[in-house]
């Protein structure tokens, strides 16, 4: 079966202009045309758009999901490089988790402190300079 950019863009929840910076990036070279230049998206292509849609919002860069691409391309050869690439995405994703949690502890704090104001009808300026201390 195939899918227009319509209907993939609805199904992936990406825009059309998204799925179109992406084809023109290089980062969609699996993707078929019709002659006339419409594309057209086989099943086979979600598992490609997850993986893309994935690295991307782990914070990897266009340029970099390019070269996994190109990777994958050229085929078994390149398994070595595209483990290391992984093996380092998740690093930089365990270091993400890691700053967003310290966030959420801060967060969390200041969600305590403002439900004791709330209930005291007062805000503790030295409660609150501990919490800048955090």
């Amino acid at each position: 079966m195939s899918y227009t950019i319509a209907e993939i863009s609805k199904r992936c929840n990406l825009t059309a202009h998204t799925l179109r910076y992406y084809d023109k990036e290089g980062l969609l070279p699996f993707v078929d045309r019709t002659p006339s230049g419409v594309r057209k998206f086989k099943d086979e292509d979600f598992e490609w758009l997850a993986i893309i849609v994935c690295l991307k919002n782990t914070g990897m860069p266009v340029k970099q999901i390019k070269i996994f691409i190109d990777w994958c391309i050229e085929g078994d050869i390149t398994i070595p490089k595209r483990y290391k690439m992984f093996i380092e995405q998740k690093k930089r994703v365990e270091e993400q988790m890691a700053e967003l949690n310290r966030c959420m502890e801060k967060i969390e704090y200041k969600i305590s402190y403002y439900e004791r104001a709330l209930e005291t009808g007062t805000m503790d300026v030295s409660c609150e300079e501990e919490c800048l201390d955090r």
